[in-house]
């Protein structure tokens, strides 16, 4: 697998071997792959571009999982040679080793918002509002193209024990806030990491999803004003919800780049980022994964939130 010193990533390296599966994590950085050896996983040093090391870590794999994945760039390119070109080299190598099932963790962003009501299955035709979203549709294709017995994840957002974007939300819900961009009620899906590495499981593990794509996420929909209602809820506080109108939204994030630009650095809170923060909904509908292996997730948004706290006032991040 790819991406197992990740948040995503580590959830379903643990899950594998807790699973009792051999387990072989392409990982750029020893430092944090320090962590897997002592979980018993195989640890191939090298990157998305190093085309030896991925055919290494294949060689003799079942399954490949390819989680890692750019979610901040400075521009287009930067995504695309990350999320396009790095698909295509771990598909690469996975067809020279020999390996038959590939999974790749996409995410709802490549095909686009929803409407309201009316969550995505992962059958529609993809239209990606950002950058971000554009490059994983390109993963997608590559994926698509490929000879090996492909199946596409994708999940909405994201969250649990490690995660540091929930947690920012977590920390200005603290000081009794909760901003939202437009009206706040922007609709939206969520999975929990523990429910997405079961869900990963099961779609690398049925012959039902091979060639399917699918959306891995809790049934439950919630607008943005409820999630930092729930965030607050899941600490026992309560917030003041703040409404950014979409002028002074894409003035703050035109700042936010500008700043990062200036600092060398990147972020996810770019222009670009506008143009996911002001649709109307982010949904999806876990029903055909379902379907086709029995996942179901666990943790709806409260019990998901509730135990995301307790791993942080347990690891000293809030």
């Amino acid at each position: 697998m790819t991406g197992a010193t990740g948040f995503v990533g580590s959830h379903l390296a643990l899950a594998l071997r807790q699973r009792g599966d051999a387990v072989t994590a392409l990982a750029r950085s020893p430092a944090k792959a320090r962590v897997l050896v002592g979980e018993g996983i195989r640890v191939v040093p090298g990157d998305l571009h190093d085309i030896e090391a991925l055919e290494r870590a294949a060689a003799g794999q079942d399954i490949v999982f390819h989680v890692a994945g750019l979610v901040a760039a400075r521009d287009e390119a930067g995504f695309l040679s990350a999320n396009r070109d790095g698909t295509r080299n771990v598909l690469t190598a996975s067809e020279r080793a020999g390996t038959s099932r590939f999974v790749l963790v996409s995410s709802l962003a490549a095909a686009g918002p929803s409407l309201r009501g009316v969550p995505l299955t992962g059958q529609e035709a993809p239209r990606p509002v950002t950058a971000y979203g554009r490059s994983k549709l390109a993963a997608e294709r590559a994926a698509r193209e490929s000879a090996l017995q492909w199946t596409v994840v994708r999940p909405p957002i994201v969250y649990g024990p490690r995660d540091r974007e929930i947690l920012k939300i977590f920390r200005l819900a603290r000081l009794g806030i909760a901003p939202v961009f437009g009206d706040g009620a922007q609709e939206l899906s969520a999975v929990h990491a523990l429910d997405l590495a079961g869900a990963l499981i099961a779609a690398g593990t049925s012959s039902a999803t091979i060639r399917g794509t699918y959306t891995a996420c809790h049934p439950e929909v919630f607008t943005a004003v409820q999630l930092g209602v729930a965030v607050a809820a899941a600490m026992g506080r309560s917030v003041t919800t703040i409404r950014i109108p979409r002028p002074i939204g894409r003035a703050l994030l035109s700042l936010t780049e500008a700043a990062a630009n200036l600092a060398r650095q990147t972020t996810i809170l770019t222009r670009d980022k506008a143009n996911e923060f002001f649709q109307p909904a982010w949904t999806g509908d876990p029903g055909p994964l379902t379907r086709d292996t029995g996942w179901r997730a666990a943790y709806n948004l409260d019990r998901g939130l509730a135990d995301t706290f307790r791993w942080y006032r347990q690891a000293g991040w809030l």
